[in-house]
């Protein structure tokens, strides 16, 4: 399933009628959806490009404007420094940083431009040996609130990027008016900044660690943040800790946010429909929305008690967080509070999806039908050349190829439209879509004791005869994942645990629980050697990710007109070897787990400002999290040893 922007178009004319399964397979259907999909591909190419520009403007435009001082840094540089972390080439904008490396600004068109990533810092760094860190977090939350520093997030990680080659550099003629340059960079808009082109070869280069601070967007100056540093600096030189950079970037910690027809059984990985059945099939990760709020998140992992069935997802995706936080338990006299798959705008938007893979396939399978009719008269009239034989036989071979492809596509097309008519009919009314009810969602809690995690929690009692194909706790790995990219991405250095296979269907079963203790002890190495530990989910928004868990807590901080609230959170970082990010709006809910499927932790949020997904993902630890669970609900089991026996009372 492509990943999926909750944007959507009106322009479902396709009637739920009696006649749509035969109107499907209709010259007139196939017309009308090959142009729509065109449209539509290049509608949002125009989109892609404006929102980009937009969020770019207004991360340039939105910079204050302060008495200039020697720890200002450029526009330039406070827009590009980090570029990478996010996806497509951006990041957080910088605000003060003491670390030695030098920016070099983009000197033209064909500029080449490292692009940074997130890491871990190694376990053998003294705030790993010690346990330390905890304590050097609190502090230096202390001497920032002395300032008032509006903070957001303090993380513990280092930096990276691939140092460009000397003959990758264009030079430049130098210009030599300095004044113009300063009146240039008064004006400058986002548009002014040279495209790049990322550095693809050449010596990768590892920061310090650093103390990584995300302040609230136009709070803080350089002057401001060099005071600050200057303290943290101070207490760590009376640790006797050196070589620890600290950096100022603005972020926002924000919260990424008899019933109808059964879902669908897994998709096998050769499906013609493994693209789009995911959204509404039993693996884990299903999109969810309360029936009466506008949110939209993750469903995670299910749960048993007795013969009933149940999962649990972040009480924001299906609770108002401008309404009461109040303790939630259902009552058999009340109203449920019910959950369906997909809200409105998700799920209109998953028609379009389908429908432009259709004029997809409609456009392939005309494109196949054109070539082998060309191909055809081709061979016909080979014996009248003076072609050689081999090359009679070569375009035999290739005609044999593609009428075996068009056959495929065409069951492709005829499957995907079958599936495109039922959904339509099927589950159009939100009513058809609802899965369960809210049983049990304590209030939203921060620096919750005696750990001060997170506590973002909803328990939803499903129906049973919508889960009657369930397969367990099982999670896709989906199409976008082949093994060979997964194995790449979790076990850069090939150290594959002996115990772990690629599941021949991309179907992760889950088992096991990690604890706080082996969070803290990676159990890999990267492919500089160091000690990592890699986790992976599958949500809403982002589909399949795998990212790196870093044992240093991040303290997290938000803000409401009512007051701060602080907690601490696991924080997750994108991989460094993947462009993409580890999570968006509407991933909350997902399960992280090991590579091998053990639970690790519950995505709750991330921070950013504007678009582009998380530059750090956050999660509380699942162990913390099942030990509510089954307080509330005692002989909770997250395994199914006989489903058969399990599902015996559904029709």
């Amino acid at each position: 399933m492509p990943r999926i922007e909750l944007e959507y178009l009106e322009d479902f004319d396709v009637p739920i009628e009696s006649n749509l399964k035969q109107y499907v397979n209709t010259p007139e259907f196939d017309q009308q959806y090959s142009n729509k999909a065109h449209h539509r591909a290049a509608l949002s190419s125009d989109e892609s490009n404006a929102s980009d520009e937009e969020s770019s403007d207004d991360s340039v435009s939105s910079t204050t404007t302060v008495e200039s001082t020697p720890y200002e840094v450029s526009k330039f540089e406070a827009n590009l420094y980090y570029a990478g972390v996010r996806a497509n080439g951006r990041g957080p904008k910088l605000v003060y940083r003491t670390s030695g490396d030098k920016f070099e600004e983009p000197s033209g068109p064909e500029a080449y431009k490292r692009l940074m990533r997130v890491v871990p810092v190694p376990d053998s760094f003294e705030f790993g040996q010690n346990g330390s860190w905890d304590g050097v977090r609190d502090k230096v939350v202390e001497l920032l609130d002395k300032k008032n520093i509006k903070v957001s997030s303090i993380l513990f990680v280092r930096f990276t990027w691939l140092e460009k080659k000397a003959d990758q550099e264009i030079q430049e003629e130098e210009d030599d008016d300095d004044d113009d340059d300063d009146n240039n960079e008064e004006e400058l808009t986002y548009d002014d900044i040279p495209l790049i082109q990322p550095v693809e070869d050449g010596e990768r280069h590892y920061t310090n660690p650093t103390i990584w601070i995300g302040v609230l967007p136009e709070t803080l100056t350089g002057a401001v943040a060099h005071e600050a540093s200057e303290d943290i600096r101070a207490f760590l030189d009376s640790l006797q800790v050196q070589n620890v950079d600290i950096a100022f970037h603005e972020s926002v910690s924000t919260s990424v946010s008899g019933h109808g027809p059964a879902l669908f059984r897994p998709a096998k990985r050769r499906d013609p429909l493994k693209d789009v059945i995911d959204n509404v099939s039993v693996p884990l990760s299903l999109p969810i929305a309360g029936r009466t709020t506008d949110m939209q998140g993750t469903l995670g992992p299910y749960f048993r008690v007795g013969d009933k069935l149940f999962a649990i997802t972040a009480r924001h995706n299906v609770f108002s967080l401008n309404r009461d936080n109040e303790e939630y338990r259902f009552h058999e006299s009340a109203r449920k509070k019910e959950v369906l798959v997909m809200g409105e705008p998700a799920f209109k938007t998953y028609l379009v999806s389908i429908q432009d893979l259709i004029g997809t396939y409609i456009d392939t399978v005309e494109y196949l039908e054109k070539k082998i009719k060309a191909f055809s008269k081709r061979v016909e009239d080979g014996i009248n050349v003076e072609d050689s034989q081999a090359e009679l036989a070569d375009d035999e071979a290739e005609l044999a190829d593609d009428e075996a492809e068009l056959a495929k596509m065409r069951t492709k097309l005829d499957g995907l439209k079958k599936f495109f008519a039922d959904i339509k009919k099927r589950w159009s009314r939100p009513k058809d879509r609802v899965i369960g009810f809210v049983r049990w969602a304590p209030p939203i809690g921060v620096g919750v004791a005696p750990h001060r995690y997170t506590r973002d929690l909803c328990v939803i009692e499903l129906y049973k005869d919508k889960f009657k194909h369930m397969i367990g706790n099982v999670l896709s790995l989906g199409p976008e994942l082949s093994p060979s990219k997964f194995k790449a991405l979790v076990y850069g250095r090939n150290n594959v645990p002996s115990e772990f296979k690629y599941p021949e269907d991309g179907l992760l079963t889950l088992k096991g629980m990690l604890t706080a203790d082996q969070v803290n002890s990676p159990n890999t190495l990267n492919l500089q050697g160091d000690p990592i530990r890699r986790v992976l989910k599958r949500g809403f928004a982002t589909n399949t990710t795998v990212g790196s868990l870093t044992r240093f807590m991040a303290f997290v901080r938000k803000y409401f007109p009512t007051g701060n609230i602080d907690s601490l959170e696991v924080p997750i970082l994108s991989h460094e070897d993947d462009s993409g990010t580890f999570s968006n709006g509407g991933d909350s809910g997902s399960l992280i787990v090991s590579p091998v499927g053990e639970f690790v932790a519950l995505l709750t949020g991330g921070t950013n400002k504007g678009r582009g997904g998380s530059d750090i993902t956050f999660a509380t630890l699942f162990e913390w999290l099942w030990t509510l669970v089954k307080d509330e609900f005692p002989g909770a089991n997250l395994y199914f040893d006989n489903l058969a026996e399990f599902l015996a009372d559904v029709a």
